[in-house]
């Protein structure tokens, strides 16, 4: 009597799921203005719209040597007075400042800053503006300046801002990179248009010749890779005498301008011998796989017939792409908050020796306490954000459970992307009359009962999964600061731990999609799920190591030939290689930005239509093996499956029995 998927209720762990969360107290206590704007000595915000600052966006640095120090490193904040200004090349004082002061009184008290140099201004803060002329660094014209009774050199600036320099130039290649978005943008939304309709188009010839395109895309993709080694091949030769061309990569360093390393033999030689690498392992990898592409190829069919009757699935990975959009921005909006859910901490600086150098303080009662009094020099001055509650204190704990919320989320959506589409290709292969037994909307209907039926073991097989892969995090976070630790014992036990959870996560998430599978089908709760689901496929290992090997295999070669064609073709077009097109192809500062971008959506775009293929794969073949140890193939217990799907998959004496 049984005609496909159930009905049951699973929904405690869901309650336990919508429960806990960190985003109240993050968003009451976060405070995003202090990311945005920089913090002056007396902790008011540069430039925050509708308060005294509006019109002074700039941090103006009174002593920039002293950003030199290496307490810059250990607490992130320069030594010195920071004053907001209005322009970031105009001398500024205090506010409470009085003209009745003389000059060295003002100085003594450090009212003003007792040197000026052009300034220019870097993420709303006021640093030198140094320049090279004649391999010599100057500022203004300037090599020497003044600073009470000391002279400095321009490489001295140099020293205190040279931590920014590297921030500079990434700046601009930033920026660079952001003028190519904006001038190739339209072509990047062709090119990724292209891939979805390639995508689409090998999908219904999947549907229509799925034996034959299987060969084509082999063929194909052999063939692709191969003019990838013949065209480097080419470019390696055709720089051979050139000047520079044989400089090495180690040599030449870092570069923001990246299209320099194509001028060079050892970049091309490189793609070559990677490529070369993929061409081997494809070939040697079909050669042992040979004989099993039949049964792939049978499967594939049969998840082409079951597609076929509801198209609307090829396009259920968009849904899932835009809540896994929403579950990144929540968690990124609330890790945002919370890491300004600080308080100001000011701190006592000075120049001279003093006994509370370094210790908090409260600038609104500094100048009247015994500090200032012992301490003439010293100066109460914010030093960057804090706090001593067990909030503040343990907030990378809270930073790190966040963290856990969004895999438990993002976890979560994609188990529900699996388990819907699981129920409406499991409805096609229960169905004992196709296709008037299918459900109208069978996408459809499988998301609904999923949301009313079984959120609850989702969210407990997300929890699992989630569980292994924060570990794996704090595994990384460990081993990052253990890097500089000489103890080998430590690093080799945390190679092994990162090791076995990155199998453990591997054979989770196995694990995970056959129980979704079988909850689809059964409606059973994850726990009794994953356990039948297990003992099944135990039961047929042979089959399973045969098909997801093989059909995994087969899919990711049709992904990598859509990436190589929309790869290579974006790459004639933005190099101006196309002469009919040549004077459309946009005038870049890095032609590989749009071809990265391209690459990577293609990829994006192919993987969603062929992990619907993956997931009716990995459906019709659960219920394959259900169906075979449900039913005998006699007439009171039919077969619900193909007789060709039936004849490849199928051992002799299953075969003999349902002909007879």
């Amino acid at each position: 009597d049984f005609k496909g998927p159930i009905h049951n209720r699973e929904c405690i762990c869901l309650l336990v799921y919508l429960s806990i969360n960190v985003s109240p107290p993050a968003w009451t206590q976060g405070d995003p203005r202090k990311l945005i704007y920089p913090t002056d000595s007396t902790g008011q915000f540069c430039g925050q719209i509708g308060t005294p600052l509006e019109k002074k966006p700039f941090l103006f640095y009174f002593n920039i040597m002293k950003c030199a120090s290496p307490l810059v490193l250990l607490e992130f904040q320069c030594p010195t007075t920071q004053q907001s200004s209005v322009l970031y090349d105009q001398c500024i004082c205090i506010t409470d400042i009085r003209h009745n002061r003389s000059v060295p009184e003002i100085l003594k008290n450090r009212m003003c800053p007792a040197m000026v140099i052009p300034s220019k201004p870097f993420t709303r803060r006021c640093l030198p503006a140094l320049e090279t002329k004649g391999g010599v660094v100057v500022i203004g014209n300037k090599t020497t300046f003044v600073y009470g009774d000391i002279n400095l050199n321009a490489t001295d600036l140099l020293e205190a801002s040279k931590n920014s320099n590297l921030v500079v130039e990434a700046r601009q290649v930033a920026m660079k990179i952001f003028e190519d978005y904006t001038e190739s943008w339209p072509w990047i939304l062709l090119g990724l248009v292209i891939a979805m309709l390639v995508s689409l188009f090998f999908i219904i010839l999947l549907r229509l010749l799925a034996g034959v395109m299987v060969w084509v895309i082999i063929t194909m993709v052999i063939a692709v890779i191969g003019y990838g080694i013949l065209h480097c091949y080419m470019q390696y030769d055709s720089l051979k005498g050139q000047p520079g061309a044989n400089i090495t990569i180690k040599d030449l360093g870092l570069q923001t301008d990246f299209s320099v390393y194509l001028h060079l033999q050892q970049t091309w030689l490189a793609f070559m011998i990677i490529l070369c690498i993929v061409e081997v392992v494809v070939i040697i990898t079909l050669i042992f796989l040979r004989k099993r592409l039949i049964i792939s190829i049978a499967l594939l069919k049969e998840a082409s017939r079951a597609i076929s009757h509801m198209m609307s699935s090829l396009f259920y990975p968009v849904l899932t792409f835009a809540l896994l959009c929403l579950v990144i921005a929540y968690w990124a909006i609330t890790a945002v908050f919370l890491s300004t859910s600080n308080e100001p901490v000011y701190k006592v600086f000075n120049t001279s020796e003093c006994e509370y150098s370094r210790d908090t303080c409260d600038p609104k009662t500094f100048n009247g306490s015994n500090i200032s009094a012992r301490c003439p020099d010293a100066e109460c001055l914010f030093a960057f954000y804090g706090g001593e509650t067990y909030y503040h204190k343990y907030l990378i704990l809270v930073q790190f459970y966040n963290l856990f919320l969004f895999f438990w989320c993002a976890n979560f959506v994609m188990a529900l992307g699996q388990v819907t589409l699981a129920g409406a290709f499991a409805s096609y292969y229960w169905a004992f009359t196709k296709p008037d037994d299918i459900p109208a909307s069978p996408i459809c209907y499988s998301l609904s009962r999923a949301l009313r039926y079984h959120t609850g073991s989702l969210a407990f097989g997300s929890l699992i999964l989630s569980i292994v892969q924060v570990v794996r995090v704090i595994l990384e976070y460990l081993e990052d600061h253990l890097k500089d630790a000489e103890n080998g014992f430590a690093k080799f036990l945390l190679s092994c731990m990162k090791c076995c959870f990155w199998c453990l996560e591997k054979c989770i998430k196995f694990l995970n999609r056959n129980a979704y599978i079988m909850i689809a089908i059964y409606g059973k709760n994850f726990c009794t799920s994953a356990r039948d689901a297990f003992f099944l496929l135990m039961r047929n290992v042979v089959r399973v190591v045969v098909l997801d090997s093989v059909t995994d295999f087969l899919l990711f070669l049709g992904k990598l030939l859509i990436v190589g064609i929309v790869g290579i073709c974006s790459f004639f077009f933005f190099t101006q290689r196309i002469k009919p097109m040549e004077e459309a192809a946009p005038s870049l500062n890095y032609y590989w930005v749009p071809i990265l971008t391209v690459v990577l959506g293609s990829y994006l775009i192919a993987h969603g239509f062929f992990s619907v293929y993956a997931m009716c794969v990995d459906t019709l073949f659960l219920c394959f093996l259900e169906d075979l140890e449900r039913n005998d193939g006699s007439a009171a217990r039919p077969h619900l499956m193909s007789q060709t799907l039936l004849n490849t998959l199928s051992k002799p004496s299953e075969k003999t029995q349902s002909y007879n």
